[in-house]
């Protein structure tokens, strides 16, 4: 079924990258797998201008803050399906990795078999989530909130988005996306009215509400 497709693992422990490369390349033959460490290495393979047909993510990588890190990804490129791996598999960042786009979980436990699974079907279009596992409703009006606004969002939008959380400066982030920096303080603009924040600063730490450090604190 790999055939041809093109994945990235990304994930900070080589052990761990190993064991999904295994999963993958058990699928069937010709899959091309690409690696990544950190969260810089998951954008270089996003922007190298290859065709990328899976993504698998750890959402604690170096330079990710967790599923803040998702947001910022699916605003490099919305079409490219992403599949969160984590050992943060409790039902509300279950629910909320889903919520912000993800196309699938696998807890860092599963077997080999649910993985395999997972891919398939994702690959095909679907959605996939841990079996036996009702995700609910979100328990924190806070959280439901924010996650409700970043769903608005442009891919643009969430691209800048996820430059602010880094750090970066408007002109920055203009040379960055290869557009004006007036086009960028528009963006911003419209970030902030969506966040319903009025500062930079105040976006950032809305977003970092979705953090991953723990996740489950936000219960």
């Amino acid at each position: 079924m790999a055939s041809g497709f093109t994945f990235v693992v990304a994930d900070d422990h080589p052990l761990f990258r190993g064991a999904l490369i295994q999963a993958l390349t058990g699928m069937g033959d010709g899959a091309r797998i690409l690696e990544a460490g950190d969260f810089d290495g998951v954008k270089a393979l996003m922007s190298g201008g290859g065709e990328i047909d899976l993504i698998l993510l750890d959402l604690t990588m170096p330079g990710a803050s967790g599923l803040s890190g998702l947001v910022a990804l699916r605003g490099l490129d919305p079409s490219v399906p992403i599949i969160v791996v984590s050992a943060h598999d409790d039902v509300a960042t279950i629910r909320r990795a889903l919520e912000l786009g993800a196309s699938g979980f696998i807890s860092k436990s599963a077997s080999m078999e649910a993985i395999r699974g997972a891919v398939s079907a994702v690959i095909e279009g679907g959605v996939v989530a841990p079996d036996g596992i009702d995700l609910g409703e979100e328990a924190d009006p806070d959280i439901s909130d924010l996650i409700r606004r970043l769903q608005t969002l442009t891919p643009q939008q969430n691209r800048v988005l996820g430059m602010l959380a880094e750090g970066l400066l408007n002109k920055q982030i203009a040379y960055e996306l290869n557009v004006s920096e007036a086009t960028i303080k528009a963006h911003v603009s419209a970030i902030l009215q969506k966040l319903g924040v009025d500062s930079r600063t105040q976006a950032v730490i809305r977003l970092s509400k979705i953090g991953a450090e723990p996740i489950t604190a936000l219960e």
